[in-house]
């Protein structure tokens, strides 16, 4: 299908009136059919419509349209537009899930929200494309299918990308850092593990030495008690 131009019927009225153009050149133009065009001239078809000059809005030149005046065979065509808008950036909506990884998405919430608990609720929903309610009802166990989830991670799924979880990840860490009693287990660093034992202070070793020497001394008293009887 051809572009028309801005208000075509508008266009195709004052090409009409004001032009020499066949019907068959201006319907090719304004992608309307030559009856239609026929109609608007006759005064059957566009009745208070005004005409919109296709030279001002840019999308004809005078040049055009005396080329296409003086050669019933030429094709009219929409001008350049001098000044190019960028193209609008689509929004970025709800991420997609493909209907067979739907039933999925639970374990996915359950998953994110054990192992990342410092991830928002906004977060987990652009990462699995969930609903605020939903993610609540995983969190507070009322979840009309709680006994039966078991936490799946997403990238596995493929409701996200690694890269996509690790962002988010990073990025609630900046806001919220974990706590440290929700780390979960952390092996000691390098430099405990293997430095040397410190040696007893000398007085620690004489009480030491002191406590087996009474030991000592009890076994013997025990021993010669034996002995005795």
């Amino acid at each position: 299908m051809a572009i028309a131009p801005l208000m075509p019927k508008a266009t195709a009225v004052w090409l009409v009136e004001n032009t020499a153009l066949s019907f068959d050149q201006i319907a090719q133009f304004c992608n309307l059919h030559p009856l239609e065009v026929k109609a608007i001239a006759d005064g059957d078809a566009a009745q208070g419509i005004k005409g919109l000059d296709p030279i001002l809005t840019g999308q004809l030149t005078r040049e055009e349209i005396a080329e296409a005046e003086a050669n019933p065979e030429h094709r009219l065509h929409i001008a350049d537009p001098k000044v190019r808008l960028p193209e609008a950036k689509q929004k970025k909506g709800p991420r997609y899930t493909p209907v067979s990884r739907r039933q999925d998405r639970p374990n996915a919430i359950l998953w994110l929200v054990r192992n990342h608990p410092e991830l928002k609720d906004s977060q987990i929903m652009r990462l699995v494309g969930t609903t605020k309610s939903t993610i609540q009802a995983i969190r507070d166990r009322t979840h009309w299918n709680s006994a039966n989830l078991t936490p799946l991670d997403p990238v596995t799924l493929g409701l996200c990308s690694q890269i996509d979880l690790d962002h988010e990840v990073q990025r609630a860490a900046k806001e919220k850092p974990v706590p440290v009693e929700a780390q979960g287990a952390t092996l000691l660093p390098a430099s405990v593990t293997t430095a040397p034992k410190e040696e007893p202070e000398p007085e620690e070793a004489a009480e030491k030495k002191s406590e087996e020497l009474n030991v000592e001394a009890v076994f013997a008293k025990l021993k010669q008690l034996g002995k005795g009887e």
